[in-house]
């Protein structure tokens, strides 16, 4: 039996105020005469939502600002009530829904921990064998006496997740927390949650914005879109559907015209007139395949002569993971430029990426290696798996590289003695 169902649920809320204490009051009373001809634009946060969550599953939620996923798990917490739909939850929650959720700002951080406790039906002797774990994790030793209003909101985070996951509680709700604090706390973070997803066999449901820390943590993920979950399964398999949907409604908004290049960074020097994409036969592409060759081809105008110019070419994630860049400064071809149009071509030999859209962007600097030109997210490259059998390709990470494997048989006695 699963731990939690999700069925049909819907909430919806009211869009617009009434300018006036006086029209409400009139609003209200001809509402309750039966007389109101006015209403008000309703708002689906989440629309007819189904799923199920099973004991030990480690579920997380993605999508774009407004998707929903706040909203779902508040009411997986029971923090708000849905407008039609329920949710069945069998265990007890463990809820940190946002930066200082349940936590009081008039208490200090000891006594927080302790309401917090209660609040999940803690006995207090048990919290107290806890106290002292609690607060070495948080590391607030030195404020634990102190009231949380005088805390920073990284400090408060430190102590709501310090609580959260060491309570016995069967399921975590964690919403965005892990995006909060310093990189040292956030690892310990996520070693927590390692150790409490294998160790400990907790269910977790998790919703942040970090999609690559979420696939790693992850057995499950469920991407939301405008209150209904338009995927739900194999995390990379997800979280590559959200990676290339997020570069699309990218390239979409910011698609640039086929005269203008927009720059990020730009001194007036260099004008970008053109950039394509080419196979070996100069035939305009949108990429290539693995370990296949591909051009760059960028026609621009100087403004005034440059000594020693570098120009680097690179792909990146639409997360902005840079996972290639190649300089005409490593090959020792740094030629001088007259004022005047030009072009270069960036021939690259072997494409070591993997299957997958990423982002070319390139760079123009000068010879004491300062920005002249710089654009990224100019136009999607997609990479395919070519000549390859893409069901044998490993299924994590971005880069192949060519290796050499052997294998030797290797007898008992043998080995016995070498080890």
């Amino acid at each position: 039996m699963p731990i939690i169902e999700v069925k049909h649920l819907t909430k919806e809320y009211d869009l617009g105020t009434i300018t006036s204490l006086k029209d409400n009051i009139r609003h209200t009373l001809a509402k309750l005469q039966g007389k109101s001809t006015w209403q008000r634009e309703r708002f689906k946060a989440l629309d007819d939502v189904n799923f199920s969550v099973e004991e030990g599953e480690v579920v997380g939620i993605i999508g774009h600002n407004g998707a929903g996923k706040s909203t779902l798990l508040k009411h997986l917490a029971n923090i708000t009530k849905p407008t039609r739909g329920e949710v069945i939850v069998r265990g007890s929650i463990a809820p940190l829904i946002e930066v200082g959720a349940g936590v009081n700002p008039e208490l200090t951080g000891r006594e927080n921990i302790f309401l917090n406790g209660a609040i999940l039906g803690i006995p207090k002797k048990v919290i107290q064998s806890k106290l002292d774990e609690i607060i070495d994790f948080s590391e607030l030793e030195q404020f634990i006496d102190t009231p949380v209003k005088r805390y920073s909101s990284g400090m408060t985070v430190k102590l709501g997740f310090s609580i959260a996951t060491s309570m016995d509680a069967d399921i975590l709700i964690i919403d965005e927390v892990l995006a909060v604090g310093d990189l040292a706390f956030q690892q310990k973070c996520i070693e927590r949650m390692e150790g409490m997803i294998k160790n400990q066999g907790k269910t977790v449901l998790i919703v942040g914005h970090n999609i690559r820390q979420l696939e790693r943590l992850c057995s499950r993920i469920m991407l939301m879109d405008h209150g209904k979950i338009s995927l739900d399964g194999d995390p990379r398999e997800v979280c590559g559907v959200f990676f290339k949907e997020a570069q699309d409604r990218t390239y979409a908004r910011h698609k640039p015209s086929e005269r203008e290049i927009i720059s990020q960074q730009d001194s007036g020097i260099i004008q970008i007139n053109k950039i394509e994409l080419l196979d070996d036969n100069k035939d305009t592409q949108t990429g290539t395949g693995l370990h296949e060759p591909l051009s760059v081809r960028i026609t621009f105008t100087c403004n005034q002569n440059i000594d020693k110019l570098e120009v680097v070419v690179g792909f990146h994630t639409s997360d902005f993971v840079h996972v290639l860049s190649v300089s005409n400064a490593l090959a020792d071809i740094r030629p001088t430029i007259k004022a005047g149009v030009h072009q270069v071509v960036c021939r690259l030999n072997d494409i070591p990426l993997r299957p997958f859209s990423y982002s070319l962007r390139v760079a123009f600097l000068d010879q004491y290696r300062q920005m002249l030109w710089y654009a990224d997210n100019i136009m999607p490259v997609s990479i395919t798996a070519g000549k390859y059998d893409i069901t044998r390709l490993p299924t994590i990470g971005l880069i192949d590289v060519p290796a050499d494997w052997t294998f030797h048989e290797q007898d008992d006695k043998n080995y016995h003695e070498n080890t």
